[in-house]
């Protein structure tokens, strides 16, 4: 478990064994070693140690005090309460205290864009879980025998975590193998950096997993520019005009690789000269692409190669902007135009 969380284990596991006073002095004892450990590594006393330890304190000098049967089955649901705050901020809010925690404690760890929304999901479900348990301690402790309320606040506490990070396990090793039949492709940060990867259907069902796609216009004679016309079996934009060439670079492809292999598929194109010329983030309700524009004034033995592209054929800047705007193009290719126009290609 994250070291913030220590202490609220720890008295969790000793007020069952030895009762709630040596649970006490565990707990406080526990968060202080915790609080000093990582005072030394980290040069700094770390605030929600001394929270969690000090809300435990709390709890326990109250139940000390009061020496009521009620108090005590009722701690439980306390203790639930806090741990479902955490996991509610972490799951539904940009607050996410566990996520915040495990890049502090694991510097060394990665987290990819796919991982950080799978643990915001985990959170989401622990909470709702946990929730309905936190309500089962207070029905217990209020209407239910003491055994009942034993077994609803403790075993049942551990028997929901570990059936929950079974089904998980389950799931992931299930996923994984239908995974394995896909393409993946690399997850990147706006910078281009690689973060990670995801098989290419998660990257397109609208959780916004940054991937890096190219984009090839190709210019000709008078400043023409050739466009591919999408079939109208697409989901995306059919039947509409648009880029010469355009495809997902894979997880370790290089952009050139993908760019020529692209080129290959979709329009002949065959050991061409091609510039970057712009970066840019594209975002759909499907995907969020990081879209490398490349320019060609290569032509030879061009034309539709593949059954992606319906046809193809050089518009002239003229014959494009008469059509901007009247749902002849893709967005996409409306976007890069004026681009293109800006720097002097058309």
């Amino acid at each position: 478990m994250l070291p913030g969380f220590i202490p609220l284990f720890v008295f969790i596991a000793a007020d069952e064994i030895w009762g709630t006073a040596v649970g006490l002095y565990v707990a406080l004892g526990t968060g202080i070693i915790d609080l000093i450990y990582w005072r030394i590594k980290d040069k700094h006393f770390d605030r929600f140690i001394i929270l969690d330890t000090g809300l435990l304190v709390v709890l326990g000098c109250i139940s000390l005090l009061l020496h009521d049967d009620v108090f005590f089955k009722l701690k439980p649901a306390f203790i639930g309460i806090i741990f479902c705050l955490i996991l509610g901020l972490s799951g539904f809010t940009n607050l996410n205290i566990i996520g915040g925690m495990t890049k502090r404690y694991l510097r060394d760890i990665q987290i990819s864009d796919l991982q950080y929304q799978d643990m915001k999901r985990n959170m989401r479900n622990l909470f709702y879980i946990f929730s309905v348990q936190t309500l089962l301690v207070f029905y217990s402790a209020l209407y239910m025998s003491k055994e009942a309320w034993g077994f609803i606040s403790g075993i049942l506490f551990y028997a929901l975590f570990f059936a929950y990070m079974a089904f998980e396990l389950i799931r992931k090793r299930i996923q994984a193998r239908r995974y394995a039949k896909e393409e993946w492709l690399p997850l990147v940060d706006e910078k281009g950096n690689v973060t990670g990867q995801a098989p290419r259907s998660l990257c397109h069902q609208g959780k916004h997993l940054l991937h890096p796609v190219v984009h090839l216009q190709v210019i000709g004679r008078n400043k023409t520019i050739y466009l591919q016309k999408r079939p109208l079996s697409k989901l995306v934009q059919p039947g509409k005009w648009d880029t010469a060439v355009g495809g997902h670079v894979s997880a370790g492809e290089k952009l050139d690789t993908a760019l020529g292999r692209e080129a290959h598929e979709e329009i002949g194109l065959m050991n061409f000269q091609a510039r970057l010329i712009e970066t840019y983030q594209w975002t759909t309700d499907l995907e969020s692409e990081l879209v490398y524009l490349f320019i060609t004034h290569d032509t030879k033995n061009i034309g539709p190669v593949s059954d992606e592209v319906d046809e193809g054929r050089f518009w002239s800047p003229s014959e494009v902007e008469r059509s901007l705007g009247k749902e002849v193009f893709t967005p996409n290719f409306e976007h890069e135009y004026p681009i293109l126009k800006a720097k002097g290609f058309i």
